[in-house]
């Protein structure tokens, strides 16, 4: 089910929140939340951006969590595990933007003409390798599908054509929105 922009609105709040209060005490605010959509379980990622650079960005694809709480929870992982990134501080949160990531879940594909660049978001998997690729990565790269199937493989530490060659990819779909700044 679509979220509505009183959705996206509130699950923006949680997020923005969810980060200042934890980079601040370590404690997690608690949320009223009623919406049917915001209650179902599905996966999430959180990204966070300091003057239009990358700052951090932790998802899940499933989760046993509403929406709300998969977000929050991504919003914390965002700000100060990223392993790429030393924690934010609060010095930092007026420079942040803020997206979110709301998924759908991965379907597993045959044929890479399956893959809609700009629509669909790639995992693959090889061996225990594995690398995820957002939907708008490739649109804000200029990618063709072949150099998105390539840079997710990157991202999985794979050689590059490893998806031609028994890595196993799904695609998923998103509902990105964020901040404006």
């Amino acid at each position: 089910m679509p979220l509505s922009n009183e959705d996206k609105s509130l699950l923006l709040k949680i997020v923005r929140e969810t980060i200042e209060s934890y980079v601040k005490t370590k404690k997690i605010p608690c949320f009223n939340v009623k919406s049917p959509v915001l209650l179902e379980k599905r996966g999430a990622f959180v990204t966070i951006s300091k003057n239009h650079e990358l700052r951090g960005c932790i998802g899940v694809f499933t989760t046993d969590k509403p929406l709300y709480l998969t977000v929050a929870d991504m919003a914390v992982s965002a700000a100060v595990h990223d392993p790429r990134f030393v924690p934010l501080v609060a010095s930092e949160l007026s420079h942040i933007s803020i997206e979110i990531s709301c998924l759908s879940p991965m379907k597993k594909i045959k044929d890479i003409s399956e893959i809609e660049v700009g629509r669909h978001g790639l995992y693959i998997v090889k061996g225990y390798y594995r690398g995820v690729l957002l939907p708008q990565v490739a649109t804000e790269c200029c990618w063709d599908r072949t150099q998105f199937l390539e840079h997710t493989c990157l991202k999985a530490c794979l050689p590059p054509n490893a998806w031609e060659d028994g890595a196993e990819i799904y695609t998923f779909e998103a509902e990105v929105f964020g901040e404006k700044g």
